[in-house]
């Protein structure tokens, strides 16, 4: 079962809302009717606020499917727009870990590979270029 939302805060003021995304939630929606973290977080904004009709949850990056980490919502309209500038500026330092099994044979090294599409699964799948 999934972690409630209001467990996976990782901070929240009056214009920004960051949230722990756990692997295979959607961050927003598509075709598989499963619901995304941003309808999550939209629910929680409003049950907690208890603001009537439509909350705004603007969403300021998308992570894939399959992958965790954080995810930054904005809570205004001008939250969002300051927060697109500085991602569009690429002032946001992003850091990707991997888990790997044993020990890898190089301390460094450079990975090519090739993401394939499955449409009926919506889900990208990789293949080494070897």
């Amino acid at each position: 079962m999934d972690k409630p939302v209001s467990k996976r805060i990782l901070f929240e003021d009056n214009h920004l809302i960051v949230v722990n995304k756990l692997p295979g939630e959607l961050v927003q929606g598509d075709f598989t009717g499963d619901k995304p973290l941003v309808e999550k977080v939209r629910e929680y904004i409003k049950e907690k606020y208890n603001k009537p009709g439509n909350v705004f949850t603007g969403l300021v990056h998308r992570l894939d499917r399959p992958t965790s980490g954080i995810v930054v919502f904005a809570k205004t309209s001008k939250a969002l727009a300051r927060m697109n500038a500085i991602f569009e500026k690429r002032e946001v330092e992003k850091i990707y870990w991997a888990i790997v099994k044993g020990l890898p044979p190089k301390e460094s090294d450079h990975l090519e590979h090739f993401l394939k599409k499955n449409e009926k699964k919506n889900k990208s799948e990789f293949f080494l270029n070897q």
